[in-house]
């Protein structure tokens, strides 16, 4: 497989900077046995059936910018430096894996004042990324992160505007509940709770796993032979009550439908020896066409960029001409992409139509 075979040209005026509003009021492309057909999200209730089960990402995304101030004492007076910092992910050890801009501007053990309570020091450096141990941990450091912490908006999001305070509850799930990302699992975006409600009075059944997205979900494929791909490692956990729930669905005869690929991505990592069970730490599994699915019979999710690797396991689950021919639709009829644009239902041809 090469690169090319998932490119396609996106117009600029399709890339969504804002989600609409209310949320449900989102188009929903759904693609089926049936053909391609033209919804908004609120109609799931009528295109889910009784007996069905969403699986939900319930982690919760950290306002994981920051911009301090490093001081400095030297034999010309005192300096300062603006640094801006992007959270990555908490390591082992207790400190932060970080993006600093410009890392140049700082040494090892100073300090970036962000607040008058938050502040870190950077610890060491690899591989372009910085560590920082922060002056506060638990309850207090997630209260000054929310004080003075931007949303980690998308790149060719921020590339267009800077995160605001709506992006505060824009960029968050309805059923945010383990902090820990630093991107959106965004097909959930879509969710409210009057639709929630709609759907558990129809039989739909929903089960929450966690997977902790990171920064590397948009590092772009550079490989002109996918199969040589390297994917970046995110924490999940599936537990025994998610697998008895998956488990329960399927063997009553519903469907199992992840709301977003990282969902997909974590049930089919402990899914992995063919039988769903309990699964905790890092997977980084890289789902191409070719792929066995073992437990999704469906899959609810943006559109997403050229060339990604979401492309791919979008084109796994349904075919890539089939793909080539939902996002020729897509972009022919003005559906909105990326983060905060529209959604699709991908229901493939091997399991029950709604």
């Amino acid at each position: 497989m090469k690169l090319s075979d998932f490119d396609f040209d996106l117009p600029e005026q399709l890339i969504a900077t804002r989600p609409a509003r209310p949320r449900t009021s989102a188009r929903l492309l759904l693609a089926d046995s049936a053909g391609i057909a033209d919804h908004r999200v609120a109609d799931l209730v009528d295109l889910l059936q009784p007996g069905d089960r969403l699986v939900l990402n319930d982690t919760k995304v950290i306002p994981a910018r920051l911009t301090g101030m490093r001081h400095r004492d030297g034999e010309a007076g005192p300096t300062s430096a603006k640094i801006e910092v992007t959270l990555l992910e908490p390591r082992a050890t207790g400190d932060w894996a970080a993006l600093v801009k410009p890392l140049r501007k700082i040494r090892d053990g100073e300090v970036i004042v962000f607040s008058d309570v938050l502040s870190a020091t950077l610890t060491a450096r690899a591989d372009g990324q910085a560590h920082l141990q922060f002056n506060l941990q638990g309850d207090d450091f997630d209260a000054a992160l929310a004080a003075v912490g931007a949303m980690p908006l998308p790149p060719y999001i921020a590339a267009k505007r800077p995160a605001d305070e709506a992006d505060k509850q824009d960029y968050q799930t309805y059923w945010a509940r383990h902090a820990g990302a630093v991107a959106a699992p965004t097909a959930s975006l879509h969710f409210d709770g009057p639709l929630l409600d709609a759907l558990r009075a129809r039989g739909v059944a929903f089960t929450h796993v966690t997977l902790h997205v990171g920064a590397g979900t948009f590092l772009p494929v550079k490989v002109d032979d996918v199969r040589d791909h390297k994917m970046h490692a995110e924490w999940g956990e599936v537990t025994q009550t998610a697998v008895d729930e998956i488990t329960a669905t399927k063997a009553a005869g519903g469907r199992v439908i992840p709301v977003g690929t990282t969902a997909l991505r974590l049930i089919e990592t402990a899914a992995k020896e063919g039988t769903l069970k309990p699964w905790v730490g890092p997977t980084d599994i890289f789902i191409t066409p070719g792929f066995t699915f073992q437990v999704t019979d469906g899959l609810m999710t943006n559109f997403h960029l050229p060339k990604s690797t979401l492309m791919m396991l979008v084109s796994a689950l349904m075919g890539v001409e089939r793909v080539k021919d939902i996002y020729a639709h897509a972009i022919t009829t003005g559906y909105r992409f990326f983060s905060y644009g529209d959604a699709s239902l991908l229901l493939p041809a091997n399991v029950k139509k709604a």
